[in-house]
């Protein structure tokens, strides 16, 4: 069932967005709240650490000063009357409160065994319980949470001489216990635990109080929200309303045009099948005027390399007939000579003939596909267009330390070849390379043939480099090429025999590789 129509499409718009909208609202409130609180609890926790801290300094402070009261006035006194001062001085203790409410006091202990143990001190101060004044103490005493304190504090005390312990404890004048934290040091000189302690509830009210704040600052940020959500979704829904009239309106106009193009498009494909044969046949018109061009153009180029072929021994005729005409007008000419030079004269015309054949061989067009020699075929070429490229003083260098086979056209494979190295010489005649050379190197790798044909003729200057495989692209003179030889090069090796022909600058000069499937 198909839920989206255009029918209906305006008030999906309107309900998504109301839906959408709330959705966000409600989970954008919900981070915030707990987010809020997260905060809140770490707050609480921070002042809890800091309220502690303050309280230990504090106690701290308390226990050092009476200790070192205690160390000035011994100082001053004579043997006699330390118990005297001793007297004074735990009734002066006994009378310390300190705190907020002035409801902590200072608690002492005299040790008679400092390594514990259920008589281990007796209790000489505790305002908070005077009962146990007089009366020996056991470190195996554990407050309401099953924690034994005084084994903490004597476990600290041997040590560090001084603990910071939390414990449960009754209040003064209450039954009520509550947390407490309490700072022992011993007195090393009297073998006394001097201690001081403080109730946390001041903490604890404190954050009572600041979570009772948090609600009510929650409660009123929850109010804006929903004053603000219930507005932004009046406006939401206003915008969605108009929204999905507009596009309603815009699908019905799209329609009216999607059925105009599908008339359109209806009609097109109508005489698609003509228009399409049309422009193939127009390019093939195109491919073949390329084609036949390139042939003149390798027509012009064979006539070339035929007179380079011929040139030598012609002058070598020649210069035959000269030898016999002047033997004739001599009267030297004799029948042994005749003969000689006769055998001469028909194995230049047989030279010259078997050079035709190359050039006609050369231009046979293939119709199928055949295994072939790399190495015969570069042979070939290198005897029809070699005399031009070492008549210009162009060093060729063949490297095919192995022959191998592949299948394919073989005429074809040469006209290839043949483009290659007339491009390379022709760069070379045109940069004036110092030592000029062509490089043909035949390698295998797996189940691939790779031949390179590389020159030093300053490399490929078009830009980018691919657009020379482009028909009419040259970096000759207009009246010096057309630009197809290497665009119908590519289409020999890629289409007809399905390799891949590349070109790259390297070394001061540009490489052509040719990259064929190698013989099975």
């Amino acid at each position: 069932m198909k839920i989206i129509k255009e029918s209906n499409i305006s008030n999906i718009i309107i309900f998504s967005t109301i839906f959408i909208i709330s959705s966000l609202m409600l989970f954008n409130g919900y981070f915030f709240i707990t987010k809020q609180y997260e905060i809140l609890e770490t707050q609480i926790e921070d002042n809890r650490k800091t309220f502690i801290e303050n309280q230990r300094n504090m106690l701290k402070r308390e226990v050092d000063s009476i200790i070192d009261f205690i160390a000035f006035k011994r100082a001053t006194l004579r043997g006699e009357d330390e118990e005297a001062f001793k007297k004074e001085l735990y009734d002066w203790i006994r009378s310390i409160r300190f705190g907020t409410d002035q409801n902590n006091y200072i608690f002492v202990y005299e040790v008679e065994n400092s390594q514990g143990g259920e008589n281990f001190a007796k209790m000489l101060i505790n305002p908070n319980r005077p009962d146990l004044e007089g009366n020996y103490i056991s470190d195996s005493y554990t407050d309401d949470n099953g924690k034994a304190f005084r084994k903490i504090f004597l476990k600290d005390i041997h040590e560090k001489g001084f603990s910071f312990v939390d414990y449960m404890y009754k209040k003064p004048e209450s039954s009520v216990v509550r947390p407490k934290v309490s700072y022992f040091k011993f007195y090393k000189d009297w073998n006394l635990i001097i201690a001081a302690g403080e109730y946390l509830d001041d903490i604890d009210k404190e954050n009572a109080l600041a979570k009772e704040k948090f609600k009510q600052k929650v409660q009123m940020e929850a109010s804006s929200a929903i004053l603000i959500f219930l507005l932004f979704s009046f406006i939401a829904n206003t915008f969605a309303i108009v929204l999905g009239k507009r596009i309603e309106k815009f699908l019905n106009g799209y329609n009216a045009q999607v059925k105009q193009k599908t008339l359109e498009l209806e009609n097109l494909n109508k005489t698609l099948e003509s228009r399409v044969l049309e422009e193939i046949e127009k390019n093939r018109e195109q491919e073949q005027l390329l084609i036949q061009k390139s042939k003149f153009i390798a027509l012009g180029e064979m006539i070339s390399n035929i007179a380079h072929q011929w040139r030598q021994p012609l002058s070598q005729l020649s210069a035959l007939m000269m030898t016999l005409k002047l033997k004739h007008k001599m009267g030297k000419l004799d029948k042994n000579s005749m003969e000689t030079k006769c055998v001469e004269a028909e194995n230049i015309v047989e030279y010259m003939s078997h050079t035709i054949d190359d050039f006609r061989n050369f231009f046979m067009p293939n119709k199928d596909k055949k295994y072939f020699s790399i190495a015969q075929s570069v042979d070939e070429v290198l005897r029809i267009i070699g005399k031009s490229i070492t008549n210009q003083s162009i060093k060729i260098e063949v490297d095919i330390p192995k022959d191998e086979k592949v299948l394919g056209y073989k005429s074809e494979y040469e006209q290839v070849l043949l483009n290659l190295l007339s491009n390379a010489k022709d760069a070379i005649i045109a940069s004036y390379t110092l030592n000029p050379k062509i490089i043909i190197k035949l390698r295998r790798y797996e189940d691939v043939v790779h031949l390179s044909i590389q020159d030093n003729g300053g490399g490929i200057t078009i830009v980018p480099i691919e657009k020379i495989f482009e028909p009419y692209v040259s970096t000759k003179e207009q009246n010096e090429g057309i630009g197809i030889g290497l665009y119908m090069a590519k289409l020999i090796i890629e289409k007809s025999m399905k390799g891949k022909l590349e070109g790259k600058n390297e070394e001061g000069g540009a490489i052509f590789t040719i990259e064929l499937e190698r013989e099975s």
